[in-house]
């Protein structure tokens, strides 16, 4: 059987593939299908080849998905990369992944002129353009039959950059060239979240990174519905659930807790029982936040971790996650291997380095030594990340190693203590970071976005440190708490921790 959005369009070419959030805008299998047929045309008449590469820098704007599937039945690399980023920072994935193309809106104009200054030599293509740029003129020049020499691409997504400059997850084009074979996500997809062609599926998050993208289409494999989010807004992610009477959706946790913290009148006035399964991962999720989530929409949570590299994937649902609250689950693709310092494996219940052994391989893109670094003795791959497993397999996690704070010799992890934080109720955000201290190394530092910043404060500070006192260790105790109006935080939940450790390096060295 193939699985891909062209099959649905002969089968059902006005059935909705996509249905954007805010304004309602609907795109049908029949539409997208003969977009990415004119795309895949515009790629070859641009030189762009099989096994090349492409940059799409978009937001989350419905020809999105047209440009994917136009690079992934032209057997084309496509990169996606956040609108967000400046223009050296966009010149930098675009030059260091090879690529040929550059396709983005010309409502981000500045941002692409100054790409086109720094890497001159980049032809681009713009949603709106003029002239040579034009992307729609040059798609509707182009026939809607499939390119003759059709073969299934793949994407190659660069880490956010959240500890350094960002690097390429590169994976071989797929072994058969078939567009419509399936994969190991949709296997997953299908299996253990019972997605399937009826899936009304709720997209919050930005499309340019790795589990937005994915899903989304591996839901059009599946011949489902994504309703898609311009951008997240708790409330208005109620009314979508209610209005399209979504059965799946995911998130991240920095979701759940602004949903969380809208009054309760809000949180009741929508009609959710239609949803059946709230998939969620990217971040470690507070205890109480999950529980929370779980008394609010039942036990239709289904956790997984995983990583853009796909060397590993684990999974936990409600029910398992009440008998052991704070996992991640049990392998699904690989096996779970904990080790030390020397790369060796563990006893169960010893905390390590999180390695998987045999699932797909990849390599950090012109980083060999990122590739080295994240890859031990007996050829197991790490994220970076620290747990440990139970008697029964069942992952853990503790924080990324590269956020561990040495304080007088002592190992912290930030994870425990915003996991504390965040559920104060006047606390909407909070990141913990080891800045320098000249008698233990490192201090611990809370940096706090207040729910209403004009409480920001000594007193605050001090109410702060109290609730915390009876639940931490005194060596884990933040010694310093600031007060932010915003973390720089991705739309996607992931937080830059990097930016305040360095800013706090820069103070400490001033």
């Amino acid at each position: 059987m193939l699985y891909h959005p062209s099959v649905h369009a002969r089968q059902n070419p006005d059935k909705p593939a996509l249905i954007m959030g805010s304004s309602g805008e609907v795109v049908t299998y029949g539409a997208l299908d003969a977009a990415s047929n004119r795309f895949a045309h515009v790629l070859r008449a641009r030189g762009v080849q099989i096994g090349d590469t492409i940059a799409l820098c978009f937001d989350n704007n419905p020809v999105f998905f047209a440009l994917c599937w136009g690079a992934q039945r032209a057997g084309v690399v496509y990169v996606a990369i956040s609108s967000r980023l400046t223009a050296p920072e966009v010149a930098y994935i675009a030059k260091d992944s090879g690529a040929q193309l550059l396709v983005s809106n010309q409502a981000f104009a500045a941002l692409l002129d100054g790409v086109a200054t720094a890497e001159p030599w980049l032809p681009q293509l713009r949603l709106d353009g003029a002239g040579d740029h034009d992307l729609i003129a040059a798609m509707a020049a182009m026939p809607v039959e499939p390119v003759a020499d059709e073969r299934a691409g793949v994407d190659m997504l660069y880490s956010s950059g959240t500890t350094g400059k960002p690097k390429g997850v590169r994976v071989p084009l797929p072994e058969d060239p078939a567009i419509g074979a399936g994969n190991g996500l949709m296997d997953i997809a299908r299996g253990a979240f019972g997605f399937s062609q009826g899936s009304v599926y709720l997209s919050p998050a930005p499309l340019y990174h790795a589990a937005p993208l994915r899903w989304c289409m591996t839901v059009h494999r599946l011949g489902g519905t994504v309703v898609c989010m311009e951008k997240f807004d708790p409330e208005l992610a109620l009314q979508l659930i209610e209005r399209h009477r979504v059965t799946d959706s995911q998130w991240v946790p920095t979701h759940f807790v602004r949903m969380l913290k809208l009054d309760e009148a809000a949180r009741q006035r929508y009609d959710l029982s239609s949803l059946r399964c709230a998939v969620h991962a990217a971040a470690p999720c507070p205890v109480p936040v999950k529980r929370a989530m779980i008394e609010w929409w039942g036990p239709i949570l289904r956790e997984y971790y995983a990583g853009t590299e796909g060397n590993g994937f684990t999974y936990i649902s409600s029910e398992e996650w009440l008998q052991r609250p704070g996992s991640v689950g049990r392998a699904l693709l690989g096996v779970i291997r904990i080790c030390d310092e020397a790369g060796d494996e563990v006893p169960r219940g010893t905390e390590g380095q999180v390695f998987f052994e045999g699932a797909s391989t990849f390599s950090y893109h012109n980083d060999p030594d990122k590739t080295r670094d994240a890859t031990n003795k007996h050829g197991w791959t790490s994220l970076g990340d620290v747990g440990w497993q139970d008697d029964d397999g069942y992952l853990f996690l503790t924080d990324r190693k590269s956020f561990m704070i040495i304080s007088g010799g002592v190992n912290i992890y930030p994870q425990e203590i915003e996991n504390l934080l965040v559920t104060h109720p006047k606390v909407a955000d909070v990141a913990v970071i080891g800045a320098p201290d000249a008698d233990m190394g490192e201090r611990v530092v809370a940096v706090v976005q207040p729910a209403d910043f004009s409480t920001a404060g000594p007193a605050l500070a001090e109410e702060l440190a109290q609730w915390l006192a009876p639940q931490l260790s005194r060596v884990k105790m933040p010694r310093q708490i600031d007060f932010r109006a915003d973390l720089p935080r991705e739309p996607t939940g992931k937080l830059f921790k990097r930016l305040l450790r360095d800013e706090y390096k820069t103070d400490a060295t001033a």
